[in-house]
């Protein structure tokens, strides 16, 4: 039994004539009487009567035209859905990122993803870069949002492209000697309690803060309090802490009773980096990736080198 037979089978029964039905149906009338036939065999019964009035549903043939027209829309429906599917415009996005992203680019990012998509269903979790990093590899997450490229194994296979750039920047509370100072050196720094982000989560991070400080920099890293995300850091500062350390993305989220001060000389952060497994090719992930060119164009730049210009199928 074939969806024709169901469609053929409910045109006779809205048409209440052979001639009319086939009519309707767009082929000739005997191959309609024969195809109504076959089928009235394979369910065993007889399906319509034909009269001198008219043809017309038997009691066999109203419950069997009740099915035969909840399959037909099922069958349409998931024609409908799998064209979706395909499109990107169902299913599931997993996506991992460092707190920082919260602040540009993710906030535009997701914004439109969930207005051009709003039946994809997004798992968003916020990691440190060695966890997402690690989640990505082992096939728990789709895309990842880290502070620098991704490392260790499994990285290889990995297509990572920059999102965002930074410089790095120091917040102090209001009563420390530093508030009201346009900037601070190094050396000044080194001579302060510092607050970083941990360096297992974040070893980029902690490579560029270690080459900035000098060669005891470990002693000083060693000495400082542990942050795990950018409101940390800030709060451990407004309480008198020490000085923090992060991106310049932190000045987006100015805190009462704290101060912000240029590093001198100007260090370049780790680029904002994201990542996916190079043989993903998911219809949600190349509708996200879309997105993201849309939204950052140093990313579309590097999409298109990679992956070619029209490769993801985004908008």
């Amino acid at each position: 039994m074939e969806a024709r037979h169901l469609r053929y089978a409910l045109a006779l029964a809205e048409h209440g004539h052979f001639g009319r039905a086939a009519g309707a149906l767009g082929i000739a009338q005997p191959p309609l009487s024969k195809q109504i036939a076959d089928l009235e065999r394979e369910v065993g019964t007889r399906l319509f009567d034909r009269t001198r009035r008219g043809v017309f549903p038997t009691a066999a043939g109203v419950a069997f035209l009740a099915r035969a027209r909840r399959a037909l829309g099922e069958i349409t429906a998931a024609s409908v859905d799998a064209a979706r599917a395909a499109r990107g415009e169902t299913g599931r996005l997993r996506l991992g990122f460092i707190a920082s992203a919260l602040l540009e680019p993710l906030p535009d990012v997701l914004g439109r993803f969930g207005r051009e998509r709003p039946d994809v269903r997004l798992e968003l979790h916020e990691m440190a870069t060695s966890r997402s990093t690690a989640a990505l590899v082992a096939g728990e997450l789709d895309v990842a949002i880290t502070l620098g490229r991704p490392r260790g194994t499994g990285a290889e296979r990995l297509v990572s492209v920059p999102i965002g750039h930074d410089h790095l920047v120091a917040v102090v509370g209001g009563a420390h000697p530093f508030a009201g100072q346009v900037s601070v050196s190094v050396e000044q720094l080194r001579r302060q309690p510092l607050i970083v982000a941990p360096g297992e989560d974040e070893p980029a991070l902690t490579g560029t803060l270690r080459a900035l400080l000098g060669e005891d920099s470990p002693a000083v890293l060693a000495g400082a309090s542990v942050a795990r995300d950018i409101h940390t850091i800030i709060g451990l500062a407004a309480c008198g802490v020490g000085v923090g350390l992060g991106p310049s993305r932190m000045l987006s989220v100015p805190r009462r009773g704290t101060w912000f001060c240029e590093v001198t000389p100007r260090t370049s952060l780790p680029d904002l980096v994201l990542s996916f497994d190079a043989r993903e090719r998911s219809p949600v992930l190349r509708a996200f990736l879309g997105v993201v060119r849309g939204n950052c164009p140093d990313a579309a730049a590097a999409l298109d080198l990679r992956l070619g210009p029209r490769e993801e199928g985004g908008p």
